[in-house]
């Protein structure tokens, strides 16, 4: 059965490292749908977060093959275990003034903010998981969405699991 794969891999920070990562995925025919990269809470390493869909076996293989790239230092499967996810979506919408009053409701919903407001469009931004950040498009789509850009997950396992 095929379910959705959060892992965290510790990388020395060094030129490449996440086009051999990446390179590895496409190669063995797995697809990220989601990869923040970013500095760890130790100097010279990076911490990135993959989102893969596979089942056990197809995590197995990744985990193995992550570990023959030179700089990975660790691999762990953060999804397995209660963890906090999150991602950031802007949204810039095409909104005249007589819309606002209900964007800004959808807004004040999702504990969202508005960051950039023009006499014709207004961006949003929302944090919080994957499905938070889906529905709240949704619910937007109507009034026009002219663009999105979202992060990609980032995630920790809960309480001092490591």
């Amino acid at each position: 059965m095929s379910t959705r794969h959060t892992i965290a891999i510790l990388v020395n920070d060094q030129p490449g490292v996440l086009q051999r990562v990446s390179g590895l995925f496409g190669r063995r025919g797995f697809n990220i749908e989601s990869i923040t990269v970013g500095s760890s809470e130790e100097p010279g390493l990076s911490r990135m977060v993959i989102v893969t869909k596979g089942d056990d076996h197809t995590l197995e293989q990744i985990e193995k093959q992550l570990y023959k790239i030179i700089d990975v230092i660790k691999v762990v499967d953060i999804g397995s275990s209660p963890m906090v996810a999150r991602e950031l979506g802007l949204i810039k919408i095409g909104a005249d003034p007589s819309a606002r009053p209900e964007i800004l409701g959808i807004v004040d919903t999702f504990r969202a903010a508005v960051v950039d407001i023009s006499p014709n469009s207004l961006i949003v931004q929302v944090v919080g998981d994957t499905d938070k950040i889906d529905a709240m498009i949704e619910l937007l789509k109507p009034y026009g969405i002219r663009e999105l850009s979202r992060t990609g997950v980032t995630a920790m396992a809960r309480g001092s699991a490591r």
